[in-house]
């Protein structure tokens, strides 16, 4: 996550500065050390008594405040940053880092600092499409700042359009992804299915499971935040779609193997968490059928899915799930050695605090060589990562024979 990492926390004058409470509170919660430095045209929309109870840091607000700790060395603020992030980022402070101005502490501070900056702009629509700011972010993109876009909807002044800043969510999701650039996947290319795919009675109904997605999402931005290049390829799911990660929407077994195929054609692995339905109408009604015209009951023919794992081939790691409701490791025994995978996840769906819809998991995690390690109950998160250690050592190891 964000354990031991330092992010520096610009807040400028803009109406949605109240915002940026919430992503301090949030990167602390993620564990990250979380310093605010306000420029003075913020303290008027929040006050520098709310991060500092959120963050139990001392605020900066000025460049010469003999209470901080760095008033008298801007620098050692800049040094101390793993990221700098601006949220929200006015027209006016763009346009001082534009032009390399550090005539306050944040202005200051990113231009001493070597660590990555990290932007969110948020301003009135007219502003933000002004070309003079479309020209500022030009420049600090060019210059490796990462910006993330602001949404679009209804603003302060009523107008609606571009200049809303960024969903939190959002904002956390660039900072992790930036931090992990560097990790331990950096530069492998990792495919993550996730989801229940649908399988077409009609036009209305389908054969499906009970798939949420949640498992194949952690493991997707836990890829992404060990510095992965990740696709997701994802079956119909009520999850927001993970920042920094290319995601293919399929709704069939058919339409995911044509995916993954294409997306495994330069992996350095696989993970398939998805539950992929073992079958499906052999042939689906143009219109939905009418319970009228199928009288007392309605008898569907169902045919074998495509074996994804099975039969898309390439010199890439293996990794399966078993989701079971009975002998869960003796059966992914079975699953890992008809499918030749390298590793395979078991975990009984029966359980309550282990299904398809809940945040945790509690796994058996299987090798090719045949050792079994059980994981307890755990955050779908930190099932991600025990599953990831494991490809970093296997993808080591065959890059070693």
């Amino acid at each position: 996550m964000l354990t031991n990492k330092t992010v520096v926390l610009g807040v400028t004058g803009s109406i949605a500065a109240y915002k940026a409470a919430d992503i301090a509170s949030k990167l602390v919660q993620a564990g990250a050390e979380v310093r605010v430095v306000m420029t003075e045209s913020a303290t008027e929309f929040v006050s520098p008594l709310t991060f500092r109870s959120l963050t139990n840091q001392p605020v900066v607000t000025g460049m010469f405040e003999l209470a901080s700790e760095f008033s008298l060395e801007h620098v050692a603020l800049a040094e101390a940053a793993d990221v700098v992030v601006i949220a929200p980022a006015t027209a006016n402070i763009i346009a001082k880092l534009a032009v390399g101005l550090a005539d306050d502490m944040l202005s200051a501070t990113v231009l001493a600092t070597e660590a990555p900056v990290i932007i969110a702009p948020a301003m009135n629509v007219n502003m933000f499409q002004n070309s003079v700011t479309q020209d500022n972010l030009a420049k600090l993109k060019a210059r490796g700042f990462t910006i993330v876009d602001p949404a679009y909807g209804r603003l302060a002044s009523g107008k609606v359009g571009l200049g809303r800043l960024a969903e939190v969510e959002k904002i956390i999701g660039t900072i992790k992804q930036v931090l992990g650039r560097s990790g331990d996947l950096a530069a492998r290319r990792i495919v993550v299915t996730a989801g229940g795919t649908q399988e077409a009675i009609d036009p209305v109904r389908y054969v499906g499971n009970r798939s949420s997605g949640k498992m194949g999402y952690a493991v997707a931005e836990a890829a992404r935040d060990r510095g992965a290049k990740v696709t997701l390829i994802t079956a119909p799911s009520a999850l927001s779609e993970p920042v920094g990660i290319d995601v293919v929407h399929i709704t069939s077994a058919v339409e995911m193997k044509e995916a993954v195929t294409r997306a495994c054609a330069q992996a350095d692995a696989l993970i398939m968490t998805a539950a992929v339905a073992d079958y499906q109408p052999k042939s689906t009604a143009r219109q939905k059928i009418k319970k009228e015209a199928a009288g007392a009951g309605l008898t569907l023919e169902l045919v074998k899915t495509p074996d994804i794992l099975a039969e898309v081939k390439g010199d890439f790691l293996r990794v399966g799930f078993a989701a079971e409701t009975e002998d869960h490791v003796a059966n992914a025994r079975q699953k890992l050695a008809k499918k030749q995978l390298d590793l395979i996840a078991a975990n009984d769906v029966t359980a309550p605090d282990s299904g398809f819809t809940v945040d945790t998991n509690r796994v058996t995690l299987i090798s090719r060589d045949g050792k079994v390690e059980e994981l307890p109950l755990m955050l779908k998160r930190e099932v991600a990562d025990k599953i990831l250690d494991r490809v970093v050592g296997m993808l080591a190891e065959k890059g070693g024979r």
